[in-house]
């Protein structure tokens, strides 16, 4: 039924002679199916049918059958006729030439690229193209893609598009498509199309690490992330040390971007730091990356240096605070016990000094602190012993210049009575040779010589002691004769004062 009903929308061709016809599609394209019919208008007995292409013989039969061509190609296109053997007599009746041309369903496809000179690493578009003719424009077609005679992606697709998101240097090579229908299993392939991946050469190569200011604590982690603005493929990665042979690492990867992890930063790790990026035209060198590593204080050392030992109330000593190691600046805390003396900073490093005048309430535990931002440190507890020693001394000079001034006074009594003695002997001595008949005029003061103060007469009024230089003590005694007046009453007189100075040296 099928079959009729395409032969009445195609108007069929009919080659008519003697009343036998011959019924073709007028159109044809390849992968069609094609069926000639011959047919008798009279009705008369036919004993055979034959079928001709190009006067061959194609199919001869015994009774009136149609010719079919399953599924048509180039090769079926030509002349055709049939012939009829009709009667009692056999005579031979010959349909008219039917010329049939079978059509090309579709061109073969051609394969078209977004570009034939890509970049590595950018996308591809791959376009199979072909066209199918109004008549056909229903036909379902399917498509897949070559590399060298590999076929790309999962195969065949119905869409004539292959999108390659990211091409590399291998893609490079022959490229073509495939089209084919998928009810008659008709296939084309397009011409052979070259497609070169073009690499982009490394450029702006820098280094540069997580840490800010490019300082990193030692023992900690440092980030060396060597990137580059352009270049594609497989780019080899290496990082250096100024100044040093062999690389601290490689790394070969499609990244625009790697990184090295130094894990454990050591003070020796410090200095300038470059990376190489390359990726087969030549290597790319960054520029210096200077790495600053800095160290934790150790815990400080504290000394106190004293004029003498032990350390006497009155005397400066020196508190010295310092760290061994550390990265400067520092700054060190001196403490007493907890309470904070005051603070003072190192900016180049090394220790510093703290002056403190001795009093007897400083005596005690002293430490002392440093810190350079990465953490304090406090230094073991000095103790400071203050001696009592000076007071002493001052009681031993008082003691010793007191022991001098009774030495004077006792001197001064035995001088007053060594004269006093002496002067009564000398009277005594004058009243025994007087002689007889004459008669003293104050036979009193003859009996009683008077001395130059006696021992009641001397009344101390004061007793000055003082130094005279470090070693040095003087006293001075002073005392005043008081003589009888007229009222029996005694007064001192200036003009009869006396005073003693005796020096002593004290030895310590």
């Amino acid at each position: 039924m099928l079959l009729w009903s395409l032969l009445v929308i195609l108007a069929p061709a009919s080659a008519q002679a003697d009343g036998l016809t011959l019924l073709a599609p007028s159109s044809v394209f390849e992968g069609d199916r094609i069926v000639l019919s011959c047919q008798e208008e009279k009705k008369r007995k036919i004993k055979t049918i034959t079928y001709y292409k190009d006067e061959t013989e194609l199919l001869s039969l015994k009774k009136f059958s149609n010719f079919p061509i399953q599924r048509a190609n180039f090769s079926d296109s030509g002349n055709y006729h049939c012939t009829a053997t009709v009667g009692l007599w056999s005579w031979k009746e010959t349909s008219q030439t039917v010329n049939i041309k079978v059509q090309e369903l579709f061109r073969h496809p051609v394969l078209t690229a977004s570009s034939f000179q890509p970049t590595e690493g950018g996308p591809l578009t791959l376009t199979c193209e072909t066209r199918l003719p109004p008549q056909k424009s229903g036909v379902r077609l399917q498509f897949r893609f070559f590399r060298d005679d590999q076929a790309l992606g999962s195969g065949w697709s119905r869409s004539a598009e292959l999108h390659i998101p990211a091409m590399k240097t291998e893609d490079s090579g022959s490229y073509r498509c495939e089209a084919e229908t998928l009810m008659s299993r008709i296939r084309k392939w397009s011409p052979q199309s070259q497609i070169h991946v073009q690499r982009i050469p490394i450029s702006n190569v820098s280094l540069e690490t997580q840490v800010p200011g490019g300082q990193v604590i030692e023992g900690g982690k440092l980030d060396l992330l060597c990137s580059v603005a352009e270049g594609t493929g497989d780019i080899t990665f290496s990082w250096h040390r100024e100044a040093t042979g062999p690389s601290l690492g490689k790394k070969t990867q499609r990244s625009l971007t790697a990184e090295l992890d130094i894990l454990a930063v050591r003070e020796s790790d410090a200095g300038g730091y470059y990376c190489t990026a390359d990726n087969g035209h030549e290597p790319i060198q960054s520029k210096l990356l200077n790495i600053l590593v800095r160290i934790p204080v150790s815990s400080p050392v504290l000394t106190i240096t004293a004029p003498r030992a032990p350390a006497m109330v009155g005397d400066v000593v020196e508190l010295h605070c310092e760290a061994l190691r550390g990265s400067p600046p520092i700054v060190y805390q001196f403490y007493d016990k907890d309470v904070s003396l005051g603070n003072s900073s190192a900016p180049s490093g090394g220790g510093v000094s703290f002056n403190l005048s001795l009093t007897a309430e400083y005596s005690g535990n002293y430490s002392c602190e440093a810190d350079n931002g990465l953490g304090a440190q406090r230094s073991e507890v000095v103790t400071l012993s203050i001696s009592e020693a000076d007071g002493c001394r001052g009681d031993l000079v008082i003691a010793r210049a007191l022991g001098g001034l009774f030495g004077v006074l006792a001197f001064t009594g035995g001088v007053v009575l060594f004269y006093h003695w002496s002067h009564k002997i000398s009277g005594k001595s004058s009243a025994t040779n007087t002689p007889r008949g004459v008669s003293s005029p104050n036979p009193q003061a003859s009996t009683q010589p008077s001395p130059l103060f006696a021992m009641e007469d001397l009344q101390p009024e004061y007793v000055n002691v003082g130094s005279v230089g470090v070693d040095v003590i003087y006293s001075e005694v002073m005392g005043f004769r008081q003589p009888e007046d007229s009222a029996n009453t005694r007064r001192p007189s200036l003009e009869n004062k006396d005073s003693q100075v005796i020096y002593s040296s004290v030895k310590k």
